[in-house]
């Protein structure tokens, strides 16, 4: 048993929970522009492009992220593909998140009202003018509120990166308890840590929502 004080315990965990904030953004960021390409895909493409792209949401959505997770550090192992926890656990969160922001502007886009599809087809704009002059804009005032809300679900999802090595704050949160013995205390501070990331953003997803209804 080592013998760590509450200091020594917040200060291993801050340390980790600054790497949880960099999968997060990473997943965050990446999970977004790879959403965004797939929803103009569904929204642009044909038939097929948009079967595909609803395949892929499905996948994603439909399995546990922790299955990803294995397989993205395990399954691209045996195919003689060696990466990093840092890797897998990027792609792995990347991918996850890309499927539910695709979904989710998706369906803010299928809340703004056909008579504006037409008013910008009377216009003669091509689909990219009408995504990037009409529709994104009304859509991106409705998407605000749920793609902040979705960050929380991100970063707690990161806590499941741990199961590949990944330190973050969970992992280290483990380290920590298995030298200390003070299970209780270390996951007290691990569960306010992730509080005090998760209910700022949630507080502001709230407060946008309410702000945007009013000016609505």
């Amino acid at each position: 048993m080592v013998d760590f004080s509450l200091w020594d315990i917040l200060r291993n965990l801050l340390l980790a929970a600054r790497w949880t904030v960099v999968l997060s953004l990473i997943a965050f960021i990446g999970g977004g522009l790879v959403g965004l390409a797939l929803l103009t895909a569904r929204l642009g493409g044909g038939r097929t492009t948009g079967y595909a792209v609803a395949g892929y949401v499905q996948l994603f959505q439909g399995t546990p992220l922790l299955m990803q997770l294995f397989l993205a550090y395990f399954g691209l192992g045996l195919l003689g593909i060696n990466v990093s926890a840092w890797v897998a656990a990027g792609m792995a969160l990347t991918l996850y998140t890309s499927a539910f922001l695709t979904e989710i502007w998706r369906g803010c886009v299928n809340a703004i009202p056909k008579g504006q599809w037409e008013a910008a087809d009377s216009l003669a704009l091509s689909f990219g003018e009408k995504l990037r002059h009409v529709v994104g804009p009304q859509a991106l005032r409705i998407a605000v509120a749920p793609t902040v809300g979705f960050l929380v679900q991100v970063i707690k999802g990161t806590a499941l990166a741990s199961v590949i090595g990944f330190i973050e704050l969970t992992k280290a949160g483990t380290m920590i308890t298995n030298a200390t013995f003070a299970p209780f205390t270390v996951y007290a501070c691990v569960a306010l840590m992730y509080f005090a990331l998760c209910w700022p953003i949630s507080a502001w997803s709230k407060r946008l929502e309410r702000k945007l209804r009013r000016e609505h």
